[in-house]
């Protein structure tokens, strides 16, 4: 099987001399081990990210900047430290990649279906694992210890109350994932999240907000929410699915008018080009028309015929999307009504039903009240509420 390089990962570099190939870049490799040693002496994600902010590290994508000019975006007009501003995400990818003890995986990623063209992770059961393609960075046993000391980290942070929306929370004003603590100083001690970017850099100013949310809280709103829905599929699917295409769909139905318009005109004037092409053709073979008139001409109408495909194409393009939209309401509200109305949440059921979980800051109202968003993007259907 032939490994399949994009952008080869931190640490390692395309070979050169060999399509499809990689090789390590001894610039770089130095990253890639501060990271597994610092981890394998006992340091979580968040205290490596802080470490590498304090020692000024650039970040995988800093590298490709300074090296390639590629995301310019990103840090032109950037404060300096956006260069060594490590997500927890990054470098817990980086300690679990199998790259770098010199395997390559393949079929990790797929499209939802032809149609939908959305990511989505594959069970880790399809995957194919090739071993040894190229030189590895990083021991077995140092890699295999790692895993081991993260594995036990989480069992050791995580009890059945708090690991089931692992994973779902981000944070509204960064995107960071909201990580979970414990006050076991009170009375009843309680669970709660804050922004894993605020916890990171808490120490440099926080780099964002807190977005403090009690994890009773949430589970409250998240469990009664699942269950409005459900209730409604139980009552009357048709009604649900025809309101929740309603929530959109003003601006969804007049974009599918005037994508509808549009194809039926360019259709119309793309056979009328294929017409005049046809009859001017005859016309340069009987001797009407010269055939410099016929080349200058002919260039005109393939320009526009080019043009009129185009738009045709993207018109079905669209309309193909708008189709999907039903297809994935249509899915949402099955999948709600066979799970039914649950009494209790659990990482399954939300995983099934839910993409993520974007908490705002908190603010007060004019009478001192705590008032806070939180937004539920449901899969396949989006924010509903």
């Amino acid at each position: 099987m032939v490994q399949k390089v994009g952008d080869a990962p931190l640490g390692y570099m395309k070979d050169p001399d060999a399509k499809n190939k990689i090789v390590i870049d001894e610039e770089t490799r130095w990253v890639v081990e501060k990271i597994f040693d610092l981890a394998a002496h006992g340091c979580g994600a968040a205290k490596i990210a802080r470490i590498l902010y304090d020692e000024k590290v650039p970040t995988p994508a800093y590298w490709k900047y300074m090296r390639h000019g590629k995301i310019s975006y990103v840090f032109t007009d950037a404060p300096p430290d956006k260069a060594y501003s490590w997500s927890l995400a990054i470098i817990r990818n980086i300690l679990k990649d199998e790259t770098y003890i010199g395997n390559t995986i393949h079929y990790k990623q797929s499209t939802v279906s032809y149609k939908n063209k959305k990511i989505v992770q594959r069970p880790e059961e399809e995957w194919v694992r090739i071993e040894n393609t190229h030189e590895p960075i990083i021991s077995r046993d140092v890699f295999d210890q790692v895993q081991e000391q993260s594995a036990t980290r989480r069992r050791m942070q995580k009890d059945a109350t708090t690991q089931i929306f692992a994973g779902l929370l981000k944070c509204a004003d960064c995107g960071w994932s909201m990580t979970f603590g414990r006050n076991s100083n009170a009375n009843n001690p309680f669970g709660y999240y804050v922004c894993g970017r605020n916890r990171a850099y808490r120490y440099k100013g926080g780099e964002c907000t807190r977005h403090y949310l009690r994890y009773d809280v949430l589970y409250a709103y998240v469990l009664e929410r699942i269950q409005h829905w459900a209730k409604r599929a139980k009552k009357d699917e048709n009604k649900l699915l025809e309101d929740l295409l309603k929530s959109g769909d003003r601006e969804r139905a007049a974009a599918v008018k005037k994508q509808t318009a549009d194809l039926k005109k360019s259709e119309k004037r793309k056979a009328e080009l294929d017409n005049m092409f046809a009859k001017m053709y005859e016309d340069w073979a009987t001797g009407r028309i010269t055939e410099s008139n016929f080349n200058m001409l002919s260039q005109r109408y393939q320009k526009e015929q080019e043009e009129q495909n185009q738009k045709i194409q993207d018109c079905k393009t669209t309309l193909a999307a708008g189709q999907q939209t039903v297809e994935d309401a249509q899915k949402w509200v099955e999948l709600i009504k066979q799970i039914g109305v649950p009494k209790e949440l659990t990482a399954e059921l939300l995983n099934t039903l839910i993409e993520k979980i974007i908490v705002h800051e908190a603010t007060e109202d004019d009478f001192g009240f705590r008032q806070q968003e939180i937004e539920i993007i449901f899969r396949f259907v989006g924010k509903i509420d």
